[in-house]
């Protein structure tokens, strides 16, 4: 499956944004998919996992509440809706999927897109 992260910018603190990740050549509904960010000089950092159909999603405690991921299948799509934006959430956003639920609850993922950068002005 090929990833390609998209929907990053410019956003005031308090803003959202929505990011897309669209995947090609396999259905997302094979995969759990996972988000990630990081910020350069600094460790990659897991925001949420969900299973294939969502019946299990777990969130970082730093997005808890804030963040929310849900997937289109008829676009082969999922997204990450982005409420309350702080300007500690600004990084390099990532798209990854795996076909194993543990290696997505461990962070371990099989494919990743390119990034999408999301600034938050104070």
């Amino acid at each position: 499956v090929q990833l390609q992260a998209s929907g990053g910018g410019l956003v005031q603190a308090g803003g959202s944004l929505r990011l897309s990740c669209a995947a090609s050549g396999r259905t997302i509904r094979r995969y759990n998919m996972g988000w990630f960010r990081q910020v350069p000089g600094k460790e990659r950092e897991w925001i949420v996992c969900t299973s294939p159909g969502g019946g299990y999603t777990y969130y970082a405690d730093s997005v808890k509440g804030r963040f929310t991921v849900s997937s289109d299948n008829a676009r082969n799509t999922v997204y990450l809706q982005m409420n309350g934006l702080k300007p500690e959430d600004a990084a390099v956003y990532y798209c990854a999927a795996t076909t194993s639920y543990r290696k997505c609850v461990t962070h371990g993922m099989d494919y990743w897109g390119k990034g999408t950068l999301v600034t938050v002005s104070s």
